[in-house]
């Protein structure tokens, strides 16, 4: 018998697979139904069928992407899916693998959200920069919320129990509504006109469609403009809302906001407890040093033998005065010397030789300048001859028909060379 005809099963579930796979219609697909048969496993996988009055269709959601869901899915709830179809090759059955989902009827609100967000995220209205910090033991809280239900008494009855020292004031506000949005903003404006240390704006936890206030442009933008700090505490803690995203600090619940906003007055009073102990144990060190000091100065030599540094410093003194009589008495030695040296020099024992022979070195210098006077040389017969206001001193330098001027020791006469002769 011939086999080879015959595909085997997983052959057979990896084909249509692969068909699913390469469809292009079944790689992006938008299904709406209910949710039934919710399973979620302990890795974070989210098993689930979706159905309408007709059929249904398993699903599946990876981790990855159940954690960024905004609600919590549960059978009845009415879904929007995004995601592909594909085959389960060990059952050989179809299912949703899903990107994406979204509560139906809120789509609309989900993508207002997105952009809400987007535009004021560009603005810088999230910036870590404009966050201001929660004081650590605030002695006034403001509480923006409704008036009745579990968020306002989980919030006094936490802080009471917390820090009882601390004082509350509500500023009840719609939390739900048309009109819960502008009454929020208008109550957080409020209390930043009260001595308050920390405002908490919120309330309990409720669908989309109820928490959507806190999604308001009007109270995001009152959020920021507030010159005191606010916890913002909107809904369960998967539920985030644009008033988380421009507080100065989100808490996942009202209770958690308490919690942020007071410290444990327990810890407070064991913090002090050690601040006692470190205190007195820093006096003692301090009490300890300075008795250790005040003992080695009282058992100094000096306390104890005071006189001992007084005669040292007068010894000194002593010392000093011998060397500065010393000094005194060698310059004023040296001055006498140098005085009677004065006294016995030839200048002054002998005034007049001094004059004297200043007055014949005078004559015989006069004597020399008369022998070199030119004049005298003039009289004795010699004459000086001069070309063009220069002396003559050769024959060569002297030529036929040349001017000369021939100076005597009493005048001056002018003559043309008609002949020369030389050697």
């Amino acid at each position: 018998m011939n086999d080879s005809k015959y595909l085997t099963v997983g052959a057979i579930n990896r084909y249509l697979k692969s068909r699913f796979d390469s469809d292009p219609n079944l790689q992006t697909i938008f299904v709406k139904g209910e949710i039934s048969n919710f399973k979620k496993h302990t890795t974070g996988h989210l098993y689930f069928s979706i159905k309408d009055e007709t059929s249904k269709i398993n699903v599946i959601m990876f981790k990855n992407q159940a954690n960024k869901l905004l609600f919590e899915p549960s059978d009845g709830a009415k879904v929007l899916i995004t995601g592909r179809i594909s085959i389960y090759e060990a059952t050989g059955s179809y299912q949703i693998y899903a990107n994406a989902m979204l509560e139906d009827g809120l789509g609309n609100l989900y993508l207002a959200f997105e952009k809400l967000k987007r535009k004021l995220a560009n603005e810088g209205l999230f910036d870590e920069a404009h966050k201001k910090p929660i004081p650590k033991l605030p002695e006034r809280i403001g509480v923006v919320t409704a008036s009745t239900g579990a968020a306002i008494k989980d919030i006094i009855s936490t802080i009471k129990r917390r820090f009882p020292l601390t004082e509350i004031y509500l500023f009840p506000a719609l939390v739900q509504g048309d009109q819960a949005a502008l009454d929020i903003a208008s109550k957080i404006k409020q209390a930043n006109n009260y001595p308050i240390d920390v405002l908490i704006v919120g309330r309990g936890g409720g669908s989309l469609e109820d928490l959507w206030p806190f999604n308001e442009e009007i109270v995001a933008r009152a959020i920021y403009d507030s010159n005191v700090p606010i916890i913002s505490a909107v809904g369960h803690e998967v539920d985030f809302t644009i008033s988380d995203f421009v507080a100065d600090m989100r808490a996942p619940t009202p209770t958690g906001a308490a919690e942020m906003a007071v410290p444990n007055i327990h810890d407070v009073l064991n913090n002090l407890e050690q601040f006692k102990i470190r205190l007195s144990e820093s006096i003692y060190k301090k009490i300890n040093f300075s008795r250790l000091y005040l003992d080695s100065l009282t058992n100094s030599y000096v306390i104890k033998n005071p006189m001992m540094m007084f005669e040292q410093k007068q010894q000194k003194i002593d010392i000093l005065t011998e060397k500065l009589q010393s000094v005194i008495a060698y310059q004023i030695d040296s001055a006498k010397t140098h005085l009677n040296n004065l006294k016995k020099s030839y200048i002054l024992v002998n005034p007049q030789n001094i004059y004297l022979n200043q007055q014949k070195e005078l004559l015989n210098i006069i004597a020399k300048m008369e022998l070199l006077n030119p004049l005298k040389v003039l009289k004795r017969g010699y004459t000086i001859t001069y070309k063009d206001n220069n002396i003559v001193n050769s024959i060569n330098e002297v030529n036929i028909n040349d001017k000369l001027n021939i100076h005597f020791s009493d005048g001056e006469v002018k003559v043309i060379v008609e002949d020369k002769e030389g050697k």
